[in-house]
């Protein structure tokens, strides 16, 4: 059964609340909270969170922008769940973490597994270059290509896209679209939108800005798909 949550002030299924006076006003603070992490270590090993645009992936940023730590609760800082890639500040969608370094690294090496996106451009994109996107485009950082695309809706200048990443990097799909030009005005087509909705078989399902664990029949998809032993010492 999936479970929802909320951040950050929420641990598990207890929210913590703050009266008139800021402080902690939840009776018998400790116990619950030893309650709460033998709940949430029986759960999944892997958390799905819901990126809004706006946020950075990030620990702590330098210029002091909102990162994704102020939504997620204080737990994934402190007990080492690190995320498994990243979506930049103008992109959503699904953002993984987890504490198990094996399934980062199954998670992030090339071709490791599909990663579904739904992407709004400004402009058309011909045919030619919806096979260009297959091939490789050349752009700033060397040659960037999708595994798969495909044209889903033109509505006005916008063009709808559904595009799948085997190898993401810095700003693929963006760089991509920007090296290639509306066949018409020959402009250079422009990201308007991108919304990452799967990662192997994990799915985007729930409202933004929030988070739950993986379920049991998901965390055997993963450990099935990347050869990984159910039990690791």
């Amino acid at each position: 059964m999936k479970s929802l949550r909320q951040g950050p002030p929420e641990i598990s299924n207890f929210f913590i609340g703050f009266d008139s006076t800021e402080k902690l006003a939840m009776l018998d603070f400790k116990k619950s909270v030893t309650r709460v992490r033998s709940s949430r270590l029986a759960q999944g090993s892997v958390i799905l969170f819901h990126k809004p645009k706006g946020y950075l992936v990030t620990r702590k940023d330098e210029r002091e922008r909102k990162t994704v730590y102020h939504i997620l609760p204080p737990f994934l800082l402190r007990e080492g769940w690190v995320p498994i890639g990243r979506l930049d500040k103008d992109s959503r969608g699904l953002l993984l973490f987890t504490q198990d370094g094996t399934l980062v690294d199954r998670l992030t090496e090339p071709g490791g597994c599909d990663k579904t996106y739904e992407v709004e451009i400004r402009g058309r994109i011909s045919d030619d270059d919806l096979s260009r996107v297959l091939q490789g485009v050349s752009t700033s950082i060397g040659i960037l290509k999708v595994h798969r695309v495909t044209k889903k809706r033109e509505v006005g200048p916008k063009t709808q896209l559904e595009v799948i990443l085997q190898e993401g990097k810095n700003r693929h799909l963006r760089r991509i679209f920007h090296a290639l030009k509306d066949p018409k005005f020959h402009t250079p087509l422009k990201v308007l939108d991108l919304k990452r909705v799967q990662i192997g078989p994990l799915a985007l399902d729930i409202p933004v800005g929030t988070w739950r664990f993986s379920t049991p029949d998901e965390e055997m998809q993963l450990l099935a798909i990347f050869k990984i032993p159910r039990h690791r010492g």
